[in-house]
């Protein structure tokens, strides 16, 4: 039978294209199932502030009316603002082993985005490279932590066979945090040396002023990664909901900032996660009826964390700063259930951060690749809405 793509349309479709993973890796025990309620929330136009300042296209595939396929299309303004750059993306890329889904799929993605003036097709990412992004090809064996994907194998060979190219690979290092002997001893003594040497200072962020302190976080964003590849700035709305997804998350020991004690300016910053989903596997997807049990109970329950996001303004980057923050995890990990987990994704091309995570004793578990197609070499597929 032919594979037939269809552009999402009403309530009814929108749960197809939710349910799809369900069911497709419902019998991998390396998959973790996303809470239902939170993937509708997600893939609202109305709640996601990706929306503020994107657009998007959601596709089902279906062959003989049953579906065995789903993909996004979406264009990110604030991206292509930034990197003045005419980039389209797709993503929620989930499928049955089946070639030919995989081809309409995305030449139905490739279709949407060229008729908007696109140059160039990436991904996968949901919907931006700072949620959930990349094809697993290193590392199947592995849970992944929050806000990482997990595809099969199969995955990985659809799209390269589709003819899409490596973009870029992004890595995760494992870190065991609790265990100091393996970190070269040039780490504490550049972190010795930040306080009495440069006049800087690490604090706590703080749940109560939280968003007052992302705003400290995006001025640091937007400074120490605006030269990397897939570099967009964070704005006020992107922000706001970023301050209400941490609430679930947030854990003081594992969020710092450091500034000048003279002036408080603020030149780095470090967010690391307990993972939530140590927990959602326990949820498998729903609050009921035990789900909100587990949740209540997440602080016992996680043992790993995910270092998400640690940056220091490029001025200040011969201070050691760095190397505090990374003894700050290590203090962490003295006091709470958390003992270790992984830092990234870092950029293959990032060799800085690379060879920081070398001097942490740590180690690559997971390698993601992002790919890309040139979109005058997509084909147009009239079911592409």
């Amino acid at each position: 039978m032919a594979v037939d793509i269809e552009a999402v349309s009403g309530r009814r479709d929108l749960k197809a294209f939710i349910d799809l993973p369900y069911r497709l890796h419902a019998n991998h025990p390396q998959w973790v199932p996303p809470l239902r309620l939170e993937r509708w929330l997600f893939l609202s136009r109305r709640m996601n502030a990706f929306f503020s300042h994107g657009e998007a296209q959601y596709l089902l595939a279906r062959r003989g009316g049953r579906v065995v396929g789903r993909a996004s299309a979406q264009i990110n303004h604030a991206f292509n603002d930034a990197q003045q750059k005419r980039w389209g993306w797709f993503g929620f890329f989930e499928l049955e082993d089946d070639q030919e889904v995989a081809e309409a799929l995305l030449d139905a993605a490739a279709a949407w985005l060229r008729g908007r003036g696109m140059e160039r097709m990436v991904g996968p990412a949901d919907f931006t490279m700072n949620d959930e992004s990349g094809v697993l090809i290193e590392g199947y064996e592995e849970q992944p932590i929050i806000r990482q994907p997990w595809q099969p194998p199969y995955y990985q060979e659809l799209l390269e066979r589709a003819g899409m190219a490596k973009a870029m690979d992004l890595l995760m290092w494992n870190l065991e945090v609790s265990d100091r002997s393996r970190v070269l001893p040039v780490i504490f003594e550049l972190a010795e040396k930040v306080e009495s040497e440069h006049g800087i200072r690490v604090r706590a962020m703080r749940r109560l002023q939280l968003r007052k302190d992302l705003d400290a976080f995006a001025e640091i964003y937007n400074s120490a990664w605006a030269k990397n590849w897939d570099f967009v700035p964070y704005s006020k709305k992107d922000l706001d909901a970023l301050a209400q997804e941490l609430q679930l998350v947030f854990d003081k020991h594992w969020a710092f900032i450091a500034e000048r004690k003279d002036s408080g300016e603020v030149v780095a910053i470090a967010m690391s996660f307990p993972d939530i989903n140590q927990v959602l596997m326990k949820m498998k997807g729903r609050l009921l009826p035990l789900g909100w049990w587990y949740f209540l109970r997440k602080g016992t329950i996680t043992t790993r964390v995910r270092v998400g996001w640690l940056g220091v303004r490029p001025e200040y980057q011969h201070t050691g700063v760095a190397a505090k923050l990374y003894v700050e995890h290590f203090n962490a990990a003295a006091v709470r259930p958390q003992s270790g987990g992984e830092m990234g994704w870092i950029l293959e091309t990032n060799t800085a951060m690379n060879r920081g995570m070398e001097a942490m004793g740590g180690r690559v578990v997971k390698r993601y690749r992002v790919y890309e197609r040139v979109l005058s070499d997509a084909t147009a597929d009239p079911g592409s809405g």
